[in-house]
């Protein structure tokens, strides 16, 4: 996999005339020359539904009168760049309204994407139809027909659908289809089957040739999903609806599952179909850093203009970015993350329990933002992942537990490693057949961290009264607004905090200012406790951290974990919104420091922007490393940085004079 490709979109719409009439092979070479391009995607079939080459198996868009895939591919080729190439699998608009009953219905027959044929916008087809004999005779005849590089495709997922295909299935099989689980089962087999049936097209032809069946998101916990692909593609725009915390959580993710993979953002200042929209030069600088940074190669997403020529402004928006990335691939090679904490979050609790729900919820993206802006080295992991490699692991929120599952944290648990858990994580999950009441409620904890469940608390919101001082506001009593658990005191259990709860909740009859009631100052049990095991906070902080972003909710976190971690592999103070990695280089016998900082802004209607990249001084930095290492340095630049080595703590010390975006500072063992 390259280090430098560009995503090219070209979904084009039949109505406009001249379709690639501007191509130049010479202009074509020298935008990708500009760009710092080393492999770009290039299109077959776009969302309309139409080709981009000659074609049996589909229709060539009536507006081409030559063989633009082809002459991509060949002027890419000569220059010596890749290019996959790009087939909408679940998109192909002409073909949607001569085959209607292909396509995903709802419950209600309502169609995907666009739920009617009167309103602009795209239908997405379901696999389980005849549609899928004809996907793979298109996908047959481009690997067959041309030298592609690789095979993207687009708009495909496990999804949900009660076509009358899919309802026949299962009145065939003997099932009712109005039982859920049974159509669960259909939808699973029907994405199995689809990608089988690609890799066993494809191989026929040209065995081995990498594909990415892309769906937008690699959702934690199903490594089955992740593995029908040859490596991951995490698209992930910022500015396009997953924001700046999207990306490390796919990444932490992605990095362990032992496949190559690559973060692909945009060139847009907004999402994907956008001409004539730009995202400042600063900020493709970041992401990119931010892709090396976490073990991933990177993508940027471009979209071509119908008349073929490719757009000077964008490539040397994407130039200066990846002019940067080139002169550092060396010390991106072939790494593996250093990680002390393993965030166990509540979508690989979902996909090991087989529940659908929304790719990231808050408690997962506020843990991960908590653990960016602590400076702590950390994987996003799931149930079965190896937990010994951790020191610490993080149950964010609604960590609600089945025997087996508690069989393994209390194994990790038992192997000297501790834990971290808020709100209602380490209780038992009654569904489960665990220590259930038939109330419907969990029944106790099913790990022993020191406390008592004694129930919901029926104050929201209420505060929590630290017996520590807070690092930027010491003593005092703090809102928390998310939802609490009471607890009381257990046998090994050490008192961190306590709760005091209002003095009633707001209502039509009792309510007091503008907001919330305030606190009664008489303490309503523990709120954060400390056991052998680990730390328990009795509330679901890091979902209130995505939600409300309170200073108290991170420092209470940052605290514990503190504590969890006396001995961290990686000291800074770097500044919160900076971003900091290490990884290990076992071929090169080095370690590589990642320093990054930017500040993203919202401009408009939740739009992120960087603009603005602002430098740093003396920034500090202590590694903990098996040996002394014999040489610290900056890259790519080569300079020699001075350091200290404690060969008592095994920690070697150095100090960055400037930040300005990113600085890879290595360290020879």
């Amino acid at each position: 996999m390259r280090f430098r490709q560009v995503h090219l979109d070209f979904h084009t719409s039949e109505a406009i005339p001249g379709i690639g009439r501007n191509f130049s092979k010479a202009q074509f070479q020298s935008m990708l020359q500009l760009g710092h391009v080393d492999s770009i995607t290039v299109f077959s079939k776009c969302h309309h539904g139409w080709a981009y080459h000659p074609s049996e198996a589909n229709e060539m868009h009536p507006g081409l009168e030559f063989d633009l895939l082809g002459a991509m591919i060949e002027a890419a080729h000569e220059i010596g760049v890749k290019t996959p190439v790009y087939i909408s699998a679940g998109l192909d608009e002409k073909l949607a309204r001569r085959h209607p009953e292909w396509l995903i219905r709802d419950e209600n027959d309502r169609t995907r994407w666009v739920d009617s044929f009167m309103k602009p916008g795209y239908h997405e087809f379901c696999l389980n139809t005849p549609y899928l004999d004809l996907l793979i005779a298109q996908i047959e005849e481009v690997v067959s027909r041309y030298d592609a590089d690789g095979i993207f495709l687009d708009i495909v997922a496990v999804r949900r659908c009660y076509c009358q295909s899919c309802v026949a299935d299962l009145r065939r099989e003997g099932h009712d289809p109005r039982d859920t689980d049974a159509f669960k089962r259909l939808w699973e087999r029907t994405y199995a089957n689809y990608t089988a049936r690609v890799r066993a097209a494809i191989d026929a032809i040209k065995p081995g040739l990498p594909v990415f069946h892309n769906g937008g998101h690699i959702r934690c916990g199903r490594r089955d999903l992740a593995h029908m692909n040859t490596h991951l593609e995490l698209e992930s725009l910022p500015t396009g609806g997953w924001g700046y915390d999207h990306f490390p959580l796919s990444a932490r993710y992605a990095a362990g599952l032992g496949m190559p993979f690559l973060g692909m953002t945009g060139k847009f200042h907004t999402t994907w179909g956008e001409f004539g929209g730009f995202k400042h030069p600063n900020a493709l600088r970041y992401e990119t850093a931010l892709s090396i940074a976490n073990g991933a190669r990177c993508s940027i997403g471009d979209q071509l203009h119908p008349n073929g020529l490719m757009d000077e402004t964008t490539y040397r928006l994407i130039g200066a970015a990846y002019a940067e990335v080139e002169r550092k691939e060396a010390w991106c090679t072939d790494v593996t993350g250093v990680a002390d904490i393993g965030l166990l979050g509540v979508e690989a609790l979902h996909s090991e329990l087989g529940i659908e729900a929304p790719r990231v919820g808050h408690s997962d993206a506020g843990a991960v933002r908590m653990l960016l802006e602590g400076k702590f080295l950390f994987d996003v992991i799931d149930w079965q992942s190896d937990l010994s490699r951790y020191k610490v692991l993080i149950l964010p929120d609604q960590i609600a537990l089945t025997a087996e599952l508690a069989g393994k944290l209390n194994r990790f648990l038992a192997g000297g490693g501790r834990v971290l858990a808020t709100g209602r994580s380490g209780l038992w999950r009654e569904a489960a057949g665990g220590a259930g009441d038939g109330s419907g409620q969990p029944d106790g904890f099913a790990i022993d961290l020191g406390v008592e469940w004694l129930g919901e608390n029926g104050y929201k919101p209420d505060y929590f009264q630290p017996h520590f001082p807070l690092q930027s506001l010491g003593r005092g009593t703090f809102i928390f607004y998310a939802q609490g658990q009471r607890i009381a005191l257990a046998q090994g259990g050490t008192e961190l905090g306590v709760r005091q709860n209002p003095y009633f909740n707001r209502d039509v009859f009792t309510f007091s200012s503008h907001q919330h009631t305030p606190n009664d100052p008489q303490t309503a049990g523990p709120g954060m406790v400390e056991s052998p095991h680990g730390i328990y906070i009795a509330w679901n902080v890091f979902e209130d951290y995505a939600t409300k972003g309170s200073l108290t909710l991170k420092e209470t976190v940052v605290h514990a974990l503190n504590r969890l971690l006396p001995e961290k592999s990686l000291r800074t103070n770097l500044p919160a919104q900076g971003v900091v990695t290490l990884m290990q280089q076992p071929g090169e016998s080095r370690y590589v420091n990642h320093l990054l900082y930017a500040s993203p802004v919202k401009r408009g209607e939740g739009v992120e922007v960087i603009e603005d990249l602002v430098p740093l001084y003396d920034i500090e930095v202590s590694v903990r490393l098996p040996a002394e290492p014999k040489r610290v340095y900056l890259a790519p630049e080569g300079e020699d940085l001075p350091f200290q080595w404690d060969g008592e703590a095994s920690r070697a010390s150095y100090t960055l004079p400037k930040l300005l975006c990113h600085q890879m500072i290595v360290l020879e063992v």
